[in-house]
C-alpha cells in the first residue's frame, strides 16, 4: 500500500544509526565553540562523522556572519531564518549572527539549527523523503539530540 510523504515521516520516530563516541567529543566542542573558524572546523567535522555513522552523503556546513534573514511588522520581529538546508548541493547554511543586534549566536541555538538542519539531509539522503515538520522530524530529532547528550549541557 502506497504511504504518503507525511504519513512515512510521522512514523518514523528513530535514527537508524548508532552515535559514536567521536560523534559525541565533537558535538561537546561545537557547544563551546564561539568563532566563526572554530564553529565551521568542528561543525564540518560532527557533519562528517554524522554522515558516516548514518552511511549518507557527506553534507557541508556554510556558516554566514551576516545577521539572520528576519521579517518585521509594526517594528516587531515576526519570523526569523536561522538556517537552511540546500537538497541540490547537500549544504546546512547557517547564520551565525542574532537578526536584529547581530551578535554571535547563543551555543545551544547554533547547536540546535546546526542538527535540525542535519536532520534535513538525514531525511532526503537516508530516508527517501521530502523532508518535512512532522511529528515524526522532531521525534528524530530529539533521539539524535538525546544519543548526543545534548540535554546534560
Amino acid at each position: 500500500m502506497f504511504q504518503s510523504n507525511y504519513q512515512k515521516s510521522k512514523s518514523i520516530e528513530e535514527i537508524h544509526f548508532r552515535v559514536s563516541l567521536p560523534a559525541r567529543s565533537l558535538f561537546f566542542a561545537l557547544s563551546k565553540a564561539k568563532s566563526e573558524e572554530d564553529r565551521m572546523q568542528i561543525g564540518e567535522q560532527l557533519l562528517d562523522e554524522l554522515c558516516d555513522l548514518a552511511q549518507i552523503d557527506v553534507a557541508h556546513l556554510k556558516i554566514s556572519e551576516k545577521n539572520q534573514y528576519h521579517k518585521k511588522s509594526k517594528g516587531k520581529v515576526v519570523f526569523k531564518q536561522y538556517g537552511y538546508y540546500r537538497v541540490s548541493s547537500n549544504a546546512i547554511f547557517i547564520h551565525n549572527r542574532t537578526a536584529v543586534r547581530g551578535q554571535i549566536l547563543a551555543a545551544k541555538t547554533f547547536l540546535d539549527t546546526v542538527l535540525h538542519e542535519w536532520m534535513h539531509h538525514y531525511d532526503h539522503k537516508r530516508l527517501r523523503l521530502n523532508s518535512v515538520h512532522t511529528s515524526g522530524f522532531y521525534a528524530r530529532l530529539r533521539d539524535l539530540k538525546e544519543k548526543l547528550g545534548y540535554f546534560s549541557l
